[in-house]
């Protein structure tokens, strides 16, 4: 039986999936046949059986498992290997599957050269089972005679190309062999007739009785195993073996028939390797993407995903081939698929479409940061220059972005509307991306222009430190300062750090900016220690990205050294949502802040994990009630329940609490009534600059 003539039946209730599994079998020079349920395929095999049969478990009506029963109890179509289909991924679904007979299983959606794989294989067992039935019956007509003609059997077996063994189930004693299992393990007869079968694979005596007993009981494997058998030399061969039990007298003869199968996996590897990857790159070629794209819609319909597919070219390539030649084009390509591959996730695609065009796609599952993070770090990495021949060769590219399912359905939509946004950003100039939707170009050039604009911004260190006032309400002074991070844009409107923070923390440039805080602070401390009018205790918000990737401590402590200032004046503020993020090593970084002296508290609490039992875990000092729950405090009685939970919880593990947003007296009124111990707010003070908080300080001391 030929692979390539097989007809092969697609059983599954829902009509993309058996589409989309015909276009992948067929693509491959498969007959296929459809059924949408377990009644219409009985029928079907009934009048025509296929060669194979791939069943989807959870149908309406009779389902995939009581289609196999009743396949694998007909004589007539118990032969016929079924593959399960499902998007369960339970171990009890495969279990149950392989108990109703199929053969193998695969989880749904179906990656596309496993699915090619694992149906040519099993339609080759097949065709090898039919070999070896007609195949066994010479050998069970002698070796059922009481006295086996060992000579007669031997010229039988010698004509074998495969190698033939003869192991006597009581002693375990290889007691007969054929010329070729000689020829191709390597040892003489004399050698292996005193060897047992254990001494040439992997598995034990005892595991081999164990099969050997199943066999003769006839509940051992049918089809072929692939295994390897030890050479003499010490290397292994790679072999499919078939097993069947005989008996002669009062014992068992199994005779093992191991057919060499070397080539033909190193052959299967290569053509597998030359039809789907790009020989220059070992990237996907045109034709995997594609098909990889359709898997990957497959998913994202099932799974309610969005999918972003990024078309990448260099601009202007041909230069470089025509200045270096293609041998070093060609190396560039080479790494600048290196480059392509460390921008991606782990669920994420990349291929080589032709010449300098390469292919993304990117798997946005639900809550997933947008592609512009994959396509900021791909310019990132195209900005290291290129080493050809010895010389720095800088390299840009022109990226085109479309999503589904905003701009399309279907693979071949989506890679042409990201080619067409490609072209479009190519237009506009070098180094540069562009989305296929108008409305998103307009939010990504927005975006582009102030990233540009931050990136000036931290090189020239140009921005500004706000400060506002904290009251201790014991005596109502000014107890410290929250500095506050502002960004100054001549001639343009403010940026709200709400806005630009974030961006300054995809753009992997908040370690920097904070490092910057942290050193004006303590330069800023110092001098008006110098002056008399301190010391006040400065806080200062720390983002989680600091601990994570910078070296925070580090920063501190040579603030604190160079500027004189000793740790308790200093207070670090992170929300409780960056206090999660790589708890372990965040705690051991508080630990050591609370052992040089600085003080650390919880902004925004109660907007995170507000969970006792991580808050116990980290050394802090302070709590921050978020301003959410102080804007309505005497107004929403929830609100007010919440602040006071907190001011209690605080007190009780010997913290402080501090209130923001405080805008009325009925609110701070509210607040000293329930034992708050700090509050800032518009109330007592905006956040001011420097000049503006120095004279209203020096009010502060004359008026007490």
């Amino acid at each position: 039986m030929s692979d390539t003539a097989a007809t092969l039946l697609i059983v599954d209730d829902e009509t993309h999936v058996r589409k989309l599994l015909q276009i992948l079998l067929q693509n491959q020079g498969y007959q296929t046949q459809t059924a949408s349920s377990g009644e219409e395929a009985l029928a079907m095999i009934a009048q025509q059986p296929p060669d194979l049969i791939l069943l989807d478990i959870m149908m309406p009506g009779m389902d995939g498992y009581e289609v196999a029963r009743h396949l694998k109890t007909d004589k007539a179509t118990s032969n016929i290997p079924i593959i399960m289909l499902s998007a369960l991924g339970e171990h009890s679904a495969r279990i149950s599957g392989l108990e109703a007979g199929a053969e193998d299983f695969l989880s749904k959606p179906v990656e596309s050269a496993e699915l090619w794989l694992r149906v040519r294989n099993l339609l080759r067992l097949k065709a090898f089972g039919d070999y070896l039935k007609s195949h066994s019956l010479m050998l069970e007509e002698q070796l059922q005679q009481r006295t086996i003609d060992l000579e007669r059997f031997r010229s039988a077996m010698d004509a074998s190309g495969d190698a033939i063994f003869l192991v006597n189930r009581s002693s375990m004693q290889l007691i007969e062999f054929n010329r070729r299992a000689c020829q191709v393990l390597g040892y003489t007869p004399e050698e292996l007739l005193r060897m047992t079968p254990a001494d040439l694979g992997d598995q034990t005596i005892e595991e081999l009785k164990g099969l050997y007993d199943q066999i003769i009981a006839g509940t051992g494997p049918n089809e072929p195993a692939e295994s390897r058998i030890r050479c003499k030399d010490g290397s292994y061969l790679e072999v499919e073996v078939h097993r069947q039990a005989y008996k002669t007298g009062d014992d068992w003869i199994i005779v093992g028939i191991a057919r060499d199968i070397t080539q033909r996996k190193e052959n299967d590897q290569r053509m597998l390797q030359m039809a789907h990857y790009d020989t220059l790159t070992g990237l996907p070629n045109r034709n995997l993407f594609f098909t990889t794209l359709e898997m990957g819609l497959t998913q994202a319909v099932l799974s309610d995903w969005q999918l972003a597919v990024v078309t990448v070219d260099l601009d202007d390539f041909n230069n470089v081939n025509e200045t270096w030649g293609h041998l070093l084009g060609d190396q560039m390509l080479a790494e600048l698929a290196q480059r392509l591959t460390g921008c991606l996730n782990v669920s994420d695609t990349l291929g080589r479409l032709h010449g300098d065009e390469f292919a993304l796609i990117l798997m946005l599952r639900q809550g997933q940061a947008d592609p512009l993070q994959t396509v900021e770090r791909i310019r990132e990495v195209l900005r290291l220059p290129f080493q050809l021949d010895g010389q720095d060769t800088s390299m840009t590219a022109s990226i085109g972005i479309s999503l589904y399912p905003n701009d399309a359905a279907d693979a071949q939509s989506l890679i042409k509307q990201a080619n067409t946004a490609r072209h479009r950003a190519k237009k506009i100039g070098r180094d540069t991306y562009r989305f296929y939707t108008a409305q998103m170009n307009v939010e990504a050039s927005a975006r582009q222009e102030m990233e540009n604009a931050l990136r000036e911004a931290v090189q020239q260190q140009a921005f500004e430190l706000f400060y506002q006032p904290k009251i201790d309400l014991e005596d109502g002074a000014v107890c410290g300062l929250e500095a506050l991070l502002r960004w100054p844009r001549p001639g343009q409107a403010n940026v709200s750090p709400a806005v630009f923070v974030p961006i300054l923390e995809s753009m992997g440039l908040i370690t920097e900016v904070g490092n910057w805080v942290i050193t004006r602070v303590c330069q800023k401390m110092a001098e008006w220690q110098r002056a008399g009018q301190g010391p006040l205790q400065v806080a200062v918000n720390v983002s989680g990205q600091q601990i994570i990737e910078g070296d925070l401590i580090a920063s501190i402590r040579q603030a604190l050294i160079d500027n004189q200032i000793e740790p308790r004046w200093l207070e670090i503020e992170l929300t409780e949502s960056s206090l999660m993020e790589n708890t372990a090593h965040t705690i051991a970084s508080l630990q050591t802040l609370k052992q040089l002296g600085v003080k650390v508290s919880i902004d925004d609490f109660g907007t995170g994990y507000s969970s006792l039992a991580y808050l116990r875990r980290f050394p802090i000092d302070k709590l921050k009630i978020d301003i959410a729950f102080i804007r309505e405090v005497t107004s929403n009685p929830q609100d007010a329940a919440i602040a006071r939970t907190i001011i209690e919880l605080a007190h009780s593990l010997d913290l402080q609490v501090i209130a923001e947003g405080v805008e009325t007296p009925e609110q701070l009124a509210f607040l000293t009534e329930n034992g708050c111990d700090q509050v800032q707010g518009y109330l007592f003070s905006r956040p001011l600059p420097v000049p503006e908080l120095e004279v209203f300080l020096r009010e502060q001391q004359a008026s007490t």
